[in-house]
């Protein structure tokens, strides 16, 4: 069975991203309150009000670009707090894992060809054409209580993630108005501890979301969008003809 993709810097990201507005400093005064979509609410205060809408939400679409110190990362992730998940990963230049978790006792992985050679590469080419012969295209089942998923899995956990959403922070600056996704939203900066600096994009009209956080400069410059709020999560269980079971 391939190892699970590795998570760490994928996790690393979402969480600091997510935890924009747990520690600030800078330049960035709350002093100044023009006028705009969110009246006389200081940067600050709207980012706690996206971050606590953020946190109500049933469903989501998560697309992360991840472009760090070491292999690039990216993730398309639909998920909820019910359990469903489905999406893509992709780590560094190539190898692809689809991924579909239905429920809370199973879940599927599906490797790209890329992907498959990596796991056996020592092993020389003709074990590597055994893998891709045995296992492309089809899917790998294991139950979700197994260790060897809890790392891939924990990229489903849709409270986990919105958790670690954090309010009260200071210096957090108001800019232009914007649209993320053909959605009108209302950017706010705010610099990092690291170098970076932080933008979090709000909706501002309906609910007012998190759509978008970008961090520039820093170890692990990136972009997570927040989509398809509310959404149905299309996670439904692969045919058996196409399923490997593994555990």
């Amino acid at each position: 069975m391939p190892a699970a993709p590795r998570r760490t810097a994928l996790v690393a990201a979402l969480s600091a991203a997510v935890a924009l507005g747990a520690t600030a400093c800078g330049p960035f005064s709350d002093d100044a309150k023009p006028a705009g979509p969110f009246g006389e609410l200081t940067g600050s205060q709207i980012v706690d009000k996206a971050f606590a809408a953020t946190r109500t939400a049933k469903s989501m679409t998560v697309d992360v670009d991840e472009q760090g110190s070491a292999e690039p990362l990216k993730a398309y992730l639909s998920l909820d707090t019910q359990g469903r998940c489905a999406g893509t990963l992709t780590i560094g230049a190539t190898g692809t894992v689809e991924l579909i978790k239905p429920d809370d006792k199973n879940a599927y992985m599906r490797f790209d060809e890329a992907f498959l050679r990596e796991q056996v590469k020592e092993d020389g080419p003709e074990a590597q054409d055994a893998m891709v012969k045995e296992l492309k295209g089809r899917w790998m089942k294991g139950p979700v209580s197994d260790p060897d998923n809890k790392g891939m899995l924990e990229l489903c956990d849709l409270k986990g993630l919105l958790d670690g959403f954090e309010q009260g922070a200071s210096g957090i600056a108001k800019g232009e108005e914007t649209t993320v996704g053909g959605q009108k939203a209302l950017a706010l900066t705010e610099p990092g501890d690291g170098g970076e600096t932080n933008t979090v994009y709000v909706a501002t009209q309906g609910t007012p979301y998190v759509l978008k956080i970008v961090t520039k400069g820093g170890e692990e410059p990136g972009t997570i969008t927040f989509s398809h709020y509310g959404k149905p999560v299309e996670a439904k269980a692969p045919a058996a003809k196409d399923v490997v079971e593994t555990g």
